[in-house]
């Protein structure tokens, strides 16, 4: 029994010093992520665009707060998990004064949007997505989908006609077709553990919403980049919570089999940082979608909306397609 309890008593002992350790890392990460540059003022990333707002709602109850500014050729933007329509604000001026109309909504169950009675999926956000387009009556339109908006942009462009024909362009940014675990071991952690509701309560402090926030960047991680997405995750999560279905179906669901099908001009694009979604998918999706063209962007990770070159890319890519 003595032998028992000194066993016990080192074991104990060993992971009090190894979980001392881990948080000496931690804060060893932290304080030197601090010292980094902020190419982009936190003020700056939390602007809002001028825009004017409607509020459209769909057949089963959900209202879509959707934004939208000047005339012009037509760019839509489907913002990622627990993001917004603002993610896309260091682009908005920019397009709009090369001629573009923007338009932008709150994915349903995300930022100032609702959910209806029928839920949340990729089937019934495809189906906004063709709403979005219907309401606009755009045509020759782009499509831009971060992350989670470029995986439900595959289904819509694949199943809704009403996105699909009125398209002259798709740019899947940061994104990926289904089965996202594939070769991203850091995804195949966040998402299980976001769906048992671990990852809010590791958010919640400031540490555990730091470093989550740092696992989205890319090399060189902006101190006001990680705060804005930690406040953004936490407002979020305290809004909506984990929005499970959607969680679930990142990996449930397979496109990879029709990209083929998809006969749109296309660029994917990808920071060659992501740990989130990795480049594999990314050329997985420009391998299987015909004529598509990569484009890989040095240094930036999953939050290429806002970091190092990715808007500028974003805008010359947008370009090429009109």
């Amino acid at each position: 029994m003595a032998k028992l309890s000194s066993v016990v008593g080192i074991t104990a002992c060993a992971l009090g010093v190894a979980s001392a350790a881990a948080a000496l890392g931690v804060r060893s990460l932290l304080d030197k992520v601090a010292q980094n540059p902020d190419p982009v003022p936190r003020e700056r990333l939390m602007s809002r665009p001028a825009a004017e707002e409607l509020s459209l709602t769909r057949p089963d109850g959900t209202v879509l707060q959707v934004r939208y500014a000047d005339s012009g050729k037509p760019v839509v933007f489907a913002h990622g998990y627990t993001g917004a329509w603002w993610n896309w604000n260091l682009v908005w001026d920019k397009l709009i004064e090369n001629g573009y109309r923007v338009i932008a909504f709150d994915q349903r169950g995300h930022g100032d949007s609702t959910i209806g009675a029928d839920g949340i999926g990729s089937g019934q956000m495809a189906e906004d997505y063709a709403a979005i387009f219907t309401h606009f009556d755009l045509r020759d339109a782009i499509l831009v989908g971060h992350s989670m908006g470029g995986f439900v942009a595959i289904r819509a462009v694949l199943d809704q006609p009403e996105v699909r024909d009125r398209l002259r362009g798709l740019v899947l940014f940061s994104t990926w077709a289904g089965r996202v675990y594939h070769g991203a071991p850091q995804t195949r952690i966040q998402v299980p553990l976001a769906e048992a509701g671990i990852m809010q309560r590791i958010a919640r402090t400031d540490a555990g919403g730091r470093l989550l926030a740092i696992t989205m960047c890319g090399s060189t991680p902006s101190p006001a980049v990680v705060d804005v997405s930690r406040t953004g995750l936490n407002d979020h999560m305290n809004r909506h919570g984990p929005l499970v279905p959607i969680l679930r179906a990142f990996n449930a669901e397979d496109r990879y089999p029709r990209l083929g099908e998809i006969r749109v001009p296309t660029v994917v694009m990808v920071g060659d940082a992501d740990r989130t979604t990795p480049r594999s998918h990314a050329h997985r999706m420009a391998d299987g979608i015909p004529g598509a063209r990569l484009v890989v962007v040095p240094e930036a990770g999953h939050l290429l909306n806002v970091e190092g070159a990715g808007p500028d890319t974003l805008v010359e890519v947008i370009a090429s397609l009109s």
